[in-house]
């Protein structure tokens, strides 16, 4: 199995609804963000997937999300902005574009400490 990892990040505002704690009230990360594809076989050029392709990929959906206030956008309507449903929402973005046969996990860091993964194993 081939692995490749790309990191890149966002700032972003918002506070979790329902949630009793610090967390509750409005306050800001400077996320961090990876992004790793595994799959099988490689191309004809010995790569997973181009580097360039996937950071523009990842840098659309994060454009979404920089320097906005993260509750007031259509994806958080039902989900709360935590850093589990970011990485969720963004490996679901990235589905969409890439082939079926790639395995895709993303983690969204809050801090250099606390951060939260999803795994899109199809």
């Amino acid at each position: 199995m081939f692995e490749l990892v790309i990191k890149s990040d966002f700032s972003a505002a918002h506070n979790l609804h329902g949630y009793k704690g610090k967390c509750e009230k409005l306050h800001g990360h400077n996320y961090s963000v990876e992004v790793f594809l595994q799959q099988e076989n490689l191309d004809k050029f010995g790569m997973l997937m181009d580097f360039t392709i996937l950071k523009a990929l990842l840098d659309k959906i994060l454009s979404e999300y920089d320097h906005k206030y993260l509750n007031d956008l259509s994806d958080f309507k039902e989900l709360n902005p935590t850093a589990e449903n970011i990485a969720y929402l963004i490996s679901q973005k990235l589905r969409k574009k890439l082939p079926e046969t790639i395995k895709i996990k993303v983690c969204v860091w809050e801090s250099d400490r606390t951060g939260g993964c999803y795994y899109d194993v199809v």
